[in-house]
């Protein structure tokens, strides 16, 4: 441990890989999207749980959470669940490319919510980098629209999880102030899981009946994804600058595309590319502005 500690661009490059094989082991379930979601993560709060309620201390913050904190944790769990199944059904029309590339406009939404709710400002810079990234969506959009096959549809779904994505962080920071990370996750995902298994009834379908692979894809997104993805990020916050990590996953959509390149025959179109720059370089620009 004391290695990677001295050399966390190792972890930054698992994490890199984790997050990115997200959209591909999506990919490989025959389940609708609200179900592959519920299966990521009802894994993730089992294989949480032994930490958690093993640990006097975490015991101790779970039972004296306030309402007000729990309701917030509600709150932001249901944006995250809405993520999930609007992130999982958009792989389903459009490109991974694409899909992974808009999802990472999260951080724009996040900086409107910031204003619109929080009451926070946005300097001159920082609102030609969202007129940017927006410009390279529209190019992306543009591009897809073309295609076929739903594409477009794709991409609009793309975009409402990078909404629905920045509600959750927008919540997480306002939280966060009175709980640990790992309560604050732990509690979230509880949310998250049971918001997704209601939604899966909503719609009329059953968390049994898919087979085996349904069931491997849940705990690969949760190990590969979530503990080892997202979590190993925010281990690495403790080494590196917020800056530089929140950069890194903008590698995401690139290392997802070679993947889908490679197993899907998935070869983006000269728009895409260039959308996707345009999209990435606006984020890049709006992370250093910040």
């Amino acid at each position: 441990m004391r290695y990677l500690e001295q050399h966390p661009m190792i972890m930054i490059i698992f994490g890199i890989m984790g997050i990115s094989l997200s959209a591909i082991f999506v990919r490989y379930s025959d389940a609708p999207s609200a179900v592959t979601a519920s299966y990521r993560l009802l894994w993730t709060v089992f294989l949480m749980s032994p930490m958690v309620w093993g640990a006097k201390k975490r015991r101790r913050e779970l039972r004296g959470i306030n309402r007000k904190a729990l309701v917030l944790c509600g709150c932001s769990g249901i944006f995250l669940a809405l993520h999930f199944f609007t992130w999982f059904e958009s792989l389903k029309y459009t490109t991974v490319a694409s899909s992974t590339t808009i999802v990472c406009t999260e951080a724009i939404w996040v900086a409107l919510g910031y204003c619109l709710f929080l009451k926070g400002r946005l300097a001159a810079k920082e609102v030609a980098a969202i007129a940017v990234t927006l410009g390279g969506s529209l190019l992306v959009a543009y591009s897809d629209s073309g295609m076929g096959g739903g594409h477009l549809y794709g991409d609009v779904l793309a975009l409402s999880a990078a909404g629905f994505v920045a509600g959750y962080t927008l919540i997480g920071q306002v939280v966060r102030t009175t709980l640990s990370t790992t309560a604050y996750t732990y509690i979230v995902y509880l949310f998250s899981a049971a918001a997704l298994v209601v939604l899966t009834a909503v719609q009329g379908y059953s968390l049994a009946g898919y087979g085996g692979n349904t069931v491997m894809v849940g705990l690969l997104l949760a190990v590969f994804s979530t503990i080892l993805g997202h979590s190993i990020f925010s281990w690495c916050l403790k080494f590196l600058s917020p800056a530089f990590v929140s950069a890194s996953k903008l590698c995401e959509p690139v290392v997802a595309a070679v993947f889908a390149a490679m197993l899907f025959g998935e070869r983006p179109a000269v728009l895409q590319v260039a959308g996707g720059a345009v999209i990435i370089g606006g984020v890049i620009f709006y992370s250093r502005q910040q």
